[in-house]
């Protein structure tokens, strides 16, 4: 059975390379696009690209739509299938453009992997997102087991995580260096720490709890005085595996290397919130959660903007539009409360005018000046 088109590799070789440098796109972001692509290949058992036709098109377009997720097991959703379709549709209008496939296929035939107009909306609405409360977090860091190294690491690294808002791809390359206990900051310094868009800038401990900055304090001075570990060393190490008593893997301790990528770290989380009694949030959520914590806190523009600019935000529009949304809870009691009679709130100036009065009538003046 066919697995591949000879063809077909070196033109995609050639539209990933067009992505990541002249489009600047993510390795996540090429990774979905050669998955689409080979779904795409599966279903046309990898007929040439010069041979698409739009009737290819609407024919997968159909057949992905009755396809069914492997761990899910049900039909893939409008989501998945606009962003699959969106990657093809991208990948053919780049193609109509490139020498020996120009006289072969029209750009215009790509339009058909579009959704229907009910169904991109379907696809790209924005739902209310689930995050957790300032409560809940707090607890399930007080409820972690603490008597390894490996569960002092857990404990430390989710209590970071909300203090610091920082998104898991940048604490798994972090290193001790990057955190200032006395000005309570981090340097997210792009060189080294992995962070979105490879952007530099400081973060401040958020205001959330002091017990929380202690175990972070406690994490650090365990690693720099008991294991005796330098500025270059990661924040948050890697589980060391080797072979117990019993011949079998297991974990040792902590390793002296960074995590290879974040999910270790998701799984860390899953764990904790399980092990507590609670539903499941990324580390991601607990953004939205200090965002919600800002919009309670912050009484002016001024430091709502800093507030966002510790998240890593450059404009707080990115703060408002992406994270800062009214829970629907919070947005029903704001609604009711407009229903209630407002009381009449005094300003300045009328208590001005008032005083002026009282003391008009105490001295008699005020029959004079009536006319």
């Amino acid at each position: 059975m066919q697995k591949y088109n000879s063809y077909n590799e070196r033109i995609k070789r050639q539209y990933f390379t067009f992505l990541k440098e002249a489009k600047r796109h993510s390795e996540q972001t090429v990774d979905a696009a050669a998955k689409a692509l080979n779904r795409f290949e599966v279903y046309t058992k990898f007929r040439d690209f010069k041979a698409f036709h739009h009737n290819q098109a609407i024919a997968f377009k159909n057949h992905l739509a009755e396809q069914k997720g492997w761990q899910s097991g049900e039909k893939l959703s409008k989501a998945t299938l606009h962003a699959n379709l969106n990657h093809l549709k991208r990948f053919f209008q780049w193609l109509a453009l490139q020498p020996g496939y120009k006289s072969r296929i029209q750009y215009v035939d790509a339009e058909y992997f579009n959704l229907s107009d009910k169904d991109t909306r379907i696809a790209t609405a924005k739902r209310q997102q689930r995050v957790p409360t300032l409560e809940q977090i707090k607890y399930v860091i007080n409820t972690m087991p603490v008597t390894t190294e490996i569960e002092l690491r857990n404990r430390a690294l989710v209590a970071f995580t909300l203090l610091s808002g920082a998104r898991d791809s940048a604490i798994a390359s972090m290193k001790l260096k990057h955190v200032d206990l006395i000005a309570g900051s981090i340097n997210q310094d792009a060189r080294e720490v992995k962070t979105k868009f490879s952007k530099t800038f400081n973060t401040f401990f958020f205001p959330v709890n002091e017990d929380i900055r202690k175990i972070l304090s406690e994490w650090v001075s365990f690693l720099r005085d008991e294991k005796l570990w330098g500025n270059d060393d990661p924040l948050f190490p890697a589980t060391r595996i080797g072979l117990g008593a019993n011949r079998q893997f297991k974990a040792l301790g902590l390793s002296r290397e960074h995590w290879s990528n974040a999910t270790p770290i998701r799984t860390i989380f899953r764990e904790a919130f399980t092990q507590a009694g609670l539903p499941y949030f990324n580390p991601h959520s607990f953004r939205n959660t200090l965002v919600q914590l800002g919009q309670e806190v912050c009484k002016t523009p001024e430091q709502f903007k800093a507030w966002s600019q510790n998240l890593g935000h450059e404009k707080v529009l990115t703060t408002f539009l992406s994270y800062g949304e009214v829970a629907c809870q919070r947005q029903g009691e704001i609604i009711r409360d407009l229903a209630k009679p407002q009381k009449a709130v005094s300003t300045d100036v009328d208590k001005i005018a008032e005083a002026v009065c009282r003391k008009l009538r105490s001295t008699g003046m005020e029959k004079n000046t009536t006319l």
